[in-house]
């Protein structure tokens, strides 16, 4: 069951919905999608007895505003964090996930969540590939400042990916994906904490793409890492390690 939701935070109004019952999972999606992207995923993430929480960010769907820097995203997850019941695990697409590192840099965020999962993307991606991948799906003339902001950020970013003391998990998109197995490696270089799981039958958008599968494998994580007691099925043979 689903029910509508809003928060106030002054500067914008987001609009959002909650899905299920259970221990929380905050869905971040990625620029230029909007919560809608996540519908399959909470339905599936509600049969594993999780409630899942999916807003639009600023500037996209219901939600006011205008996304202009990571840092504007940030504070607006930070606030979606404070809505909920704690503890909270983020799973953050794209843009999405990196708004979710740059929140937990907070230590406030952080301490009201207990695990992130980062959809396709990890922190201090190479600009210039961003860029091409960008332009090569018609994407290069949406959110520029935004864009620019997100590029210019990836060594914060990365410092802070790296300090997190919460399990994490990487879910890797297969062909068409702007990810690498080396900036994967970074990361994992950088946090002990870091899981990676594939996708290969999805590109970037993992929501879009094979939304069941994510959630399987999102829930059977979640288990595993003592984050909600109800067993999954699907999670198995996918190269998480």
């Amino acid at each position: 069951m689903s029910s509508e939701i809003s928060l106030d935070l002054g500067e914008v109004i987001l609009r959002g919905t909650a899905t299920g019952a259970g221990p929380t999972v905050l869905l971040l999606h990625a620029g230029g999608e909007r919560r809608a992207v996540w519908v399959p995923v909470a339905a599936a993430l509600a049969g594993h007895g999780f409630r899942s929480v999916a807003f639009d960010l600023r500037g996209h769907g219901d939600s006011s505003g205008r996304a202009t820097t990571l840092r504007e995203l940030a504070d607006d997850v930070a606030g979606m964090v404070a809505s909920q019941p704690v503890p909270v695990v983020l799973v953050g697409a794209s843009v999405g996930g990196l708004a979710a590192i740059a929140a937990l840099a907070d230590p406030a965020v952080a301490a009201g969540a207990s695990g992130l999962v980062l959809v396709d993307v990890v922190p201090d991606l190479e600009p210039g590939r961003v860029r091409s991948w960008l332009d090569f799906h018609g994407l290069a003339g949406r959110y520029t400042r935004l864009v620019d902001d997100v590029l210019g950020s990836g060594p914060a970013l990365l410092a802070t990916a790296g300090a997190l003391d919460l399990p994490v998990l990487v879910v890797h998109g297969g062909q068409g994906s702007p990810l690498r197995d080396a900036d994967v490696g970074r990361l994992r270089a950088a946090n002990r904490r870091v899981a990676v799981v594939r996708v290969p039958a999805a590109g970037h958008l993992v929501a879009r793409d094979a939304p069941e599968q994510l959630a399987d494998l999102v829930s059977g994580w979640l288990c595993g890492i003592g984050h909600g007691a109800v067993s999954t099925s699907g999670a198995g043979g996918q190269d998480l390690r």
